[in-house]
């Protein structure tokens, strides 16, 4: 499936217009986007998600079908830590509202890229030498523990290195100027504008989540193919997916447990799997979904126990 060219190609132009669209048609104008809208586009994107997974396991059979929905769930999940990421650096850089899907849209082309890249470097390198992949396993349960172990821990752009060079040496405005990255001065010096900064912060971040949620999926199947599309379909409906849940980012405090036991759970799939206990695609999927259903569900709880406290005590 991976080697089909009519595929990639066809996939690419799916992508290619469907951004057209978002950006050309339905968001041409700076706007905010309201709670119905999000909730519109989330739905689409799951939808069109959900058919692809039906069509994959109609042309290619049950257990591709369930490779691409392990995968697409997988990095669905683990996109959610971005969404703290994005919340902080918005209130950082006190992006206006109208403008955050901008930064969205134009961090999304760019993931696609690097995703890209990360998929057919890590392919490769697991075709060329089959051992790579008990180093991908041993890297997923490392980063499993550390995440389980730092827990929510806040982001602050202004201590990233990267971010401060980049601002000591390129000149910039102090204010936005609509949803352009760059201006040009009265003095002919074109100069970078606030909202460039958030876009460069923005696709730094996905470098180093895609570092974690690329080999995850490995562990659920080689075929870049696979790997790439469950990608793109949880990246794409990341924007809407922000817009929806900006509000309630603070509630799930425990999400980062089920999102460490995640990627616990494949990085040991990676490291005994096939030579030793045969971990189906079936069983990964129903793990997976319980791990990251109970986390949030944990979460939820917790929030609305501690709530209930808060109002006792000052009552």
């Amino acid at each position: 499936m991976s080697g089909t060219p009519l595929l990639w190609a066809g996939f690419s132009v799916f992508v290619l217009a469907m951004l057209a669209l978002d950006l050309g048609v339905f968001n041409r104008r700076e706007h905010e986007v309201r709670m119905r809208e999000a909730i519109g586009w989330s739905i689409a994107w799951i939808s069109l998600a959900l058919v692809f997974a039906g069509a994959v396991w109609w042309i290619e059979g049950y257990e591709k079908g369930l490779q691409f929905t392990t995968g697409w769930l997988i990095e669905k999940a683990l996109s959610i830590d971005n969404l703290f990421v994005f919340l902080a650096v918005f209130s950082y850089f006190s992006v206006p509202k109208k403008l955050q899907h901008t930064v969205l849209f134009w961090g999304v082309f760019g993931a696609l890229v690097l995703r890209a890249v990360f998929v057919f470097v890590g392919g490769a390198l697991i075709q060329a030498f089959e051992w790579t992949i008990y180093i991908f396993g041993a890297f997923l349960v490392y980063t499993a523990f550390k995440l389980a172990r730092s827990g929510n821990t806040e982001i602050h752009p202004e201590h990233n290195p990267v971010l401060r060079w980049i601002r000591k040496w390129i000149p910039s405005t102090t204010d936005y100027v609509g949803k352009r990255f760059t201006v040009k001065g009265e003095d002919g010096i074109r100069r970078a504008t606030p909202l460039f900064f958030v876009l460069v912060f923005v696709e730094m971040t996905d470098v180093m989540f895609a570092v974690d949620s690329v080999p995850a999926v490995f562990a659920v199947t080689t075929d870049t193919f696979i790997v790439y599309t469950s990608n793109v379909f949880a990246i794409l409906g990341l924007r809407a997916l922000f817009f929806v849940l900006a509000g309630s980012l603070s509630r799930f405090t425990l999400l980062h447990y089920g999102l460490a036991a995640v990627l616990g759970f494949v990085g040991i799939k990676m490291l005994v799997s096939p030579h030793w206990i045969k971990i189906s695609i079936g069983l990964s999927l129903g793990v997976i979904s319980g791990l990251i259903a109970l986390s949030i569900v944990a979460s939820l709880w917790l929030t609305r126990r501690q709530a209930g406290r808060g109002d006792s005590t000052s009552s």
